[in-house]
């Protein structure tokens, strides 16, 4: 029987079967980056993203359309990781924005929240690129509201689309060549099309299977490590969402402070985040329940967590230890950088955090946040490090509150480390100082070396599997059966002119016998340029060579 209205209680199952089918196949998604290199996160980040806005939507006992997808929207912006990921998180923004104050939508509302989805994903990029995510969300909304009429059901309309962007996405290649050369379609649109597959197959009353590609499950917790005679030295790891109650305040005017001041007077690491009329927090603590009958003046929990970090001291350390806030301090610096070596160089070099993250491992809007407040700075400048990072970090910019947050477009850990080498904070004067970080950068080559995944015919060059490739940007420049042969290629045909230094940043598969190759080299064909060696530790590239 069709489907007129959709109320939250089945938005809800829809986004979350929409998740289910990404989860499932984001592997493929992976697959279908451009470049044959280990960096294929398309699918995990778009999945981490919906990931973040199911979370949010845990305990929510609504089932008003307009609250459920407030709150799904609001928690897939936190989550939001790398600019697939992001401009996913912002079209769902958009979307719940175009079912605000809605009860049930039937299907010209749909039609209109989508329209609004599309233009505040397209909103999000300083220069939309067409033949990506962004098109097949456009094109697709724009058939399926072509074939609206006055008894159009949700199923009809969601088939619209589901077809719409399949068309779409065929079409990819033609409109982004560098898709057409390496012979796949955009992976951000694909995982787009297996999102709304997974929502229509839910509204269809279809079955999602699991499969192995399913979230890992958390592991399992020793607990014979705190006993009866045990004695709690580190507190607890306690979490929670409240939302905010208008019985009980004004939520627009919400003052964050108020929690985030009492939390000091009771724990450490604190994270106070107002999202909407959300807020997130963390705090290590001794008494838990004192946050939450702090908390509970202002509003009511979606979720809690608390952990024993005594029992789970290890792992927390690990995965998810929230540093310290630090003191507070005029000016701040946060670095992206993955990697032992390459993370001390940067502090060394003046940055007050380094969040982890680089290649296959983005960080979520939300880390950003957290490092931010971290930092406790008036003014902070972020430093990306990586194209795909860039928009996250825009996003949490955004929507930090506490400080003036200033991101530059560092693409790449060489632009980081040139920027950092020449951070001064003397003026006092945040625009002196971001001028003199952005020139810092102007020229900067930064070169990486790793093997390719997967066989390509890319930038003129026939690259088989298991090769080592060289590039700058998005420009292969080398392909060689061995590293160094690959390396002595891409250094021939790097301009040279001018330079007075390289830095080489040997990674975890590198060897010492690589870097001598490199030295050798430089020093044979030129010898006014000095090298320095960094212990990097960085993962997929055995060497990335900087430029300043």
């Amino acid at each position: 029987m069709p489907t007129y209205e959709l109320n939250g209680a089945l938005f809800a199952d829809m986004v979350k079967g929409g998740a289910k089918n990404l989860r499932a196949n984001a592997q493929a998604v992976n697959d279908l980056n451009v470049f044959p290199i280990p960096d294929g996160d398309t699918g995990d980040n778009m999945s981490l993203t919906m990931e973040g806005g199911n979370a949010a939507l845990s305990g929510v006992a609504s089932t008003a359309l307009s609250y459920i997808a407030e709150k799904f929207a609001g928690g897939a912006l936190l989550g939001a990781r790398g600019n697939s990921g992001v401009i996913l998180s912002q079209f769902f923004a958009g979307v719940a924005e175009g079912l605000r104050g809605v009860e049930c939508a039937d299907a010209p509302a749909m039609a209109r929240a989508f329209q609004s989805g599309v233009q505040k994903a397209y909103g999000a990029v300083l220069t939309p690129t067409e033949g990506t995510i962004l098109t097949v969300a456009r094109e697709a909304t724009e058939y399926a509201v072509s074939k609206l009429d006055g008894g159009t059901s949700l199923e009809e309309f969601f088939s619209h689309i589901l077809y719409g962007m399949n068309e779409s996405l065929k079409h990819t290649p033609e409109l982004l060549p560098i898709l057409k050369e390496a012979g796949v379609i955009d992976s951000g649109g694909a995982g787009l099309v297996y999102i709304l597959e997974g929502m229509f197959k839910i509204l269809r009353g279809e079955e999602i299977a699991d499969t192995a590609s399913a979230a890992p499950a958390a592991p399992d917790v020793d607990f014979s490590l705190f006993g009866a005679d045990s004695v709690m030295q580190y507190g607890y790891c306690t979490e929670c969402l409240l939302q905010l109650q208008n019985s009980k305040v004004d939520t627009e005017s919400f003052p964050v402070s108020l929690i985030s001041d009492y939390l000091t007077t009771i724990g450490d690491s604190i994270v106070a985040v107002k999202n909407g009329s959300v807020v997130k927090i963390h705090v290590h603590t001794m008494t838990p329940g004192k946050v939450f009958e702090f908390c509970q003046q202002y509003g009511e929990f979606l979720t809690v967590k608390v952990e024993n970090m005594t029992l789970q001291h290890s792992e927390v350390a690990q995965k998810e230890e929230v540093e310290a806030v630090q003191p507070h301090k005029t000016f701040g610096v946060v670095a992206v950088a993955a990697g032992e070596g390459v993370k001390e160089t940067f502090l060394s070099l003046g940055a007050d955090f380094v969040v982890e993250g680089g290649q296959t491992m983005n960080p979520s809007a939300e880390d950003f946040l957290a490092a931010f407040d971290t930092v406790n700075a008036d003014t902070i400048f972020v430093l990306p490090n990586n194209g795909n990072i860039l928009l996250a970090a825009k996003q949490a910019a955004g929507m930090y509150q506490k400080s003036d947050i200033r991101v530059l477009e560092s693409k790449t850990v060489g632009d980081g480390y040139a920027a950092l080498t020449m951070l001064d904070l003397d003026s006092g004067d945040a625009d002196v100082i971001e001028e003199n970080l952005r020139f810092a950068m102007e020229g900067v080559i930064t070169a990486h070396l790793c093997r390719a995944v997967r066989d390509t015919h890319l930038g003129g060059l026939d690259i088989a599997k298991n090769d080592f490739i060289g590039f700058v940007g998005k420009q292969l420049l080398a392909d060689a059966p061995t590293l160094e042969e690959a390396a002595h290629m891409l250094l021939s045909r790097l301009d040279m002119t001018d330079r007075e230094a390289m830095i080489c940043l040997c990674g975890k598969e590198g060897v010492a016998d690589d870097v001598t190759a490199v030295r050798d080299y430089m020093g044979a064909h030129h010898p006014t340029v000095e090298f320095f060696e960094i212990d990097g530790g960085q993962d997929v590239f055995p060497l990335i060579l900087i430029l300043p």
